[in-house]
């Protein structure tokens, strides 16, 4: 039997899913307690799966858990929702009084460039449609994970709607300040929906807020050719829009300076970047793809492989994994598939770079040494596009390649690579659980809290997540660029994991976590971050699950954005 380490049973809780992108055949019967876990989708207790029933189904798979009753009745017992008795009854839920809408309109100017706002359009909430209760229905994971948006969705204002009301104002925002203005967010009812136009230097933008998740979120230009993109992102209960500086995702990196370091970056990042197929829910942590997440802005990726051949030399093959399980029901992904659709991305955008922290998980007797002669010899040769010097580099240096942080132990011969000082960024040194280490070669500092074991812990994981974008917001390198890379000075990479989960916890495995850290995370950067106005203001690399889901990326634009105070000043 394979043992499960503490990571290994807080991050993956087995569990049959539909992956949103590909469906699958009708789901199975559900019960009560599985709709109440669908967060205020319509209730239809004859459609919807019993998340419980189909963890059971998935373990009963595997030989040494269905031999173990006492496991199952143990899960069976355990993976109740928090507040859960056990199963026994317990009453309808007494609703939450929702939170109530900030009266007042605020704008923050995350942006090199004053910005005017010069009209106020309002327009009346529209009708709610009715749910297609069928249609929600057939794909459970994607109703269960609807509330992982990072604001509610709404439909775009029509083209020939007419506003109720409207007022001519001007409110100035300088650079990187915050205007809190008397300009009511609501007149007649909180669910109105306001149309800004925004001037800057002669030219207007228009933004509808709360602003549609079902479209970009660029500002629209009401000027042929302007010289500037905004991205506006609101927080509708505190009626705040933040206003970024828009950046073409798909090549982003292309803006900065070549002698900007790599650390001094806001990188998005995903955690089990490859894990989007159809899986149990604890194992499925993104929405889209790697290839979706490449070309909507992410420049880091987490992934797991474990050698499938791992005696024999010859062989390349290095299965995808979540911890002890395969990342997808529906066969063996390989690692080669994998780096074929980054090495095509890179191709397309050879401004663009990519981080690609690896680590050794899977069943079996494979080791570390074994995994670093297979990465070494049948992936990242010196001829390759691999950067694996084990030092942080510029990006000037690292563009069109991919950059690699092991997670892992190299055999003898790697260590003398690179005049004897080793081969790869090493994090072999990981600090389990932990909301702040460094590791011991001085490049990484992490922050990777994940045992949530109740709903409590969510908030000290938020808590966790906001000082470590706190720390990096502070660093100063000065201006992204290392004047000296010989004063011994460390620059390290801030990586921040918004990733959590517990084995035993409906509640607590990714798309729950996920449905509470993205919107806490996006909310923190357009309206507290940074607490200090010293620093670059970089995030670090924030490591998410679940971005993209249906078309929402507000968290990847709010981490993209934070790169225009460090463009700004060099």
């Amino acid at each position: 039997m394979t043992a499960f380490s503490r990571r290994e049973c807080a991050e993956t809780s087995p569990t049959l899913g539909t992956a949103a992108e590909n469906p699958v055949r009708a789901p199975l019967p559900a019960s009560p307690r599985a709709v109440e876990e669908s967060q205020g989708a319509i209730r239809n207790r004859s459609q919807i799966p019993d998340p419980t029933e189909q963890n059971l189904i998935f373990l009963a798979s595997f030989p040494y858990i269905r031999a173990a009753p006492v496991v199952m009745a143990m899960f069976r017992f355990l993976a109740q929702p928090f507040g859960s008795n056990g199963g026994a009854a317990t009453g309808p839920t007494k609703p939450k009084k929702s939170k109530m809408v900030a009266e007042h309109l605020t704008i923050r100017n995350l942006t090199p460039t004053p910005i005017e706002l010069k009209l106020v359009e309002r327009f009346s909430a529209p009708d709610a449609p009715l749910a297609d209760v069928g249609t929600l229905a057939k794909n459970f994971t994607r109703l269960v994970t609807n509330t992982t948006r990072t604001n509610n969705p709404v439909d775009a204002i029509a083209n020939d709607a007419k506003p109720f009301a409207h007022e001519d104002v001007n409110v100035r925002v300088e650079p990187w300040a915050t205007a809190q203005t008397d300009i009511r967010a609501f007149t007649k009812s909180d669910k109105e929906r306001l149309r800004l136009t925004i001037e800057a230097e002669g030219e207007r933008h228009q933004v509808q807020t709360p602003v549609p998740t079902t479209e970009s979120a660029t500002m629209r230009a009401l000027t042929d050719k302007p010289r500037f993109q905004f991205t506006g992102i609101y927080i509708t209960p505190e009626s705040h829009l933040a206003v970024f500086s828009s950046a073409n995702l798909q090549a982003w990196m292309r803006e900065l300076r070549d002698d900007t370091l790599l650390s001094a970056l806001s990188i998005p990042g995903t955690h089990n970047s490859p894990t989007c197929h159809v899986a149990p829910p604890s194992v499925r942590c993104q929405a889209v793809s790697p290839r979706k997440q490449l070309e909507n802005g992410v420049r880091f990726f987490d992934i797991r492989v474990q050698p499938q051949f791992p005696e024999d030399p010859a062989k390349d093959q290095l299965l995808l994994v979540h911890s002890v399980f395969p990342i997808s029901l529906t066969g063996n992904k390989y690692f080669r598939d994998l780096m074929q659709t980054v090495n095509e991305f890179l191709d397309r955008n050879p401004s663009e770079t990519l981080i690609i922290s690896l680590k050794r998980e899977g069943p079996g007797t494979h080791t570390d040494e074994q995994l670093s002669r297979i990465l070494r010899d049948h992936y990242a040769r010196p001829d390759s596009r691999w950067y694996t010097d084990p030092k942080i580099p510029t990006l000037g240096e690292v563009r069109g390649k991919v950059v690699l942080i092991r997670r892992f132990n190299i055999e003898e011969r790697l260590k003398h690579e690179h005049n004897g000082r080793g081969w790869g960024l090493d994090a072999s040194a990981w600090a389990d659980n932990t909301p702040h280490a460094m590791c011991p070669s001085g490049e990484i500092c992490i922050q990777d809290f994940y045992e949530v074991l109740e709903t409590q812990n969510i908030n000290k994981k938020i808590q966790y997540v906001t000082e470590q974008i706190c720390r990096s917001g502070e660093q100063c390198y000065p201006y992204g660029i290392l004047k000296n890379p010989d004063d011994g000075k460390r620059h390290p990479f801030y990586i921040n994991f918004l990733s959590a989960s517990n084995f035993w916890k409906v509640g607590t495995w990714p798309e729950k976590i996920a449905a509470k850290l993205n919107p806490a995370t996006v909310d923190y950067l357009c309206r507290k971050h940074p607490e200090k106005q010293d620093g670059d203001w970089s995030t670090g690399i924030l490591v998410m699950d679940w971005v993209g889901l249906d078309g929402d990326w507000d968290l990847v634009r709010c981490v993209v954005g934070m790169n225009s105070r460090l463009k700004s000043r060099q």
